[in-house]
């Protein structure tokens, strides 16, 4: 890390999907410099795990296991974290949902399962987060992680380019509209960063995995570090002055093709099938 140990020190922050992937490398990089941290996911066990090893660097975890798209649940958890830290001063909206499939394919439930946790799930955070701030007269930042295909839209992830393109307007609309209460609102739109979560779901074959860093211009797949030392900066009192901002961190990726997963149209039906009989099974 090439930052002071106490850039974010005595900070409190709040990750969505905190627990697995790029929400735990946030939330180790966060820790390391100086915040107190509150997890939230669906998993339990996945967050006590997160919280041991956090554990051993003696980083503050407060852990709940939470559905972000019941907004009740999220207003107590929010009203929890308050209660535990006396504070909260960053929100971390990184918990989502994705799968390739061709749309035609998509049951309402399935639009649903993505649209839900990306577009309401966020928003019903950065709601709970930031009535509470502006209640208390509090200074908050909303840190959204989005994709580059916000932009653009992408084929064969239809729900997830709707719902991320939500998030993209929701931090540019709140960046006008709470600056007044020194609320800011930051997003990074990733390219591809492999993750055992996402990747299974968006690359689930060794040739698809191959291919999404041979797009990159830049040669190669994103690391952990780069993105969590972008986060880092972002959330940090050094950024005051960025507010309504979206940085891309993909190696040039979507300069060269829009729309990520656009490539996909070469596959047959029954590669469709083969895909979706790989697909991990809901817990």
């Amino acid at each position: 890390m090439i930052f002071d140990r106490d850039l974010l020190k005595d900070k409190v922050i709040l990750i969505t999907g905190g627990g697995t992937g790029l929400g735990f490398e946030m939330a180790q990089a966060f820790g390391s410099l100086g915040a107190k941290l509150a997890l939230v996911g669906r998993r339990q066990e996945v967050l006590d795990r997160a919280r041991a090893v956090l554990g051993q660097g003696n980083i503050p975890v407060w852990t709940r296991s939470l559905d972000i798209r019941d907004a009740a649940k999220v207003d107590t958890a929010v009203d929890d974290i308050f209660s535990h830290y006396g504070r909260l001063d960053v929100l971390v909206n990184n918990a989502a949902g994705n799968f390739i499939s061709p749309t035609e394919r998509l049951s309402p439930r399935a639009v649903d399962a993505v649209v839900n946790i990306v577009l309401h799930g966020t928003f019903y955070c950065t709601l709970a987060a930031g009535k509470r701030w502006i209640d208390r007269g509090h200074p908050g930042t909303v840190l959204n992680i989005t994709t580059t295909y916000a932009w653009t839209g992408s084929g064969y992830v239809v729900p997830s380019a709707v719902a991320k393109a939500g998030v993209l307007a929701l931090t540019r609309s709140l960046a006008v509209e709470w600056a007044p209460h020194h609320i800011r609102q930051v997003a990074i739109a990733p390219g591809p960063f492999p993750t055992e979560g996402a990747w299974s779901r968006l690359m689930p074959t060794e040739e698809l995995a191959t291919e999404a860093g041979q797009r990159v211009p830049w040669g190669r797949v994103g690391r952990p570090e780069e993105l969590t030392t972008l986060a880092a900066y972002l959330i940090s009192d050094a950024a005051d002055y960025i507010n309504g901002e979206v940085i891309t961190i993909d190696g040039g990726e979507w300069l060269k093709g829009a729309g990520m997963f656009n490539a996909l149209e070469r596959l047959s039906p029954e590669d469709w099938d083969k895909i979706r009989a790989m697909m991990p099974k809901k817990p």
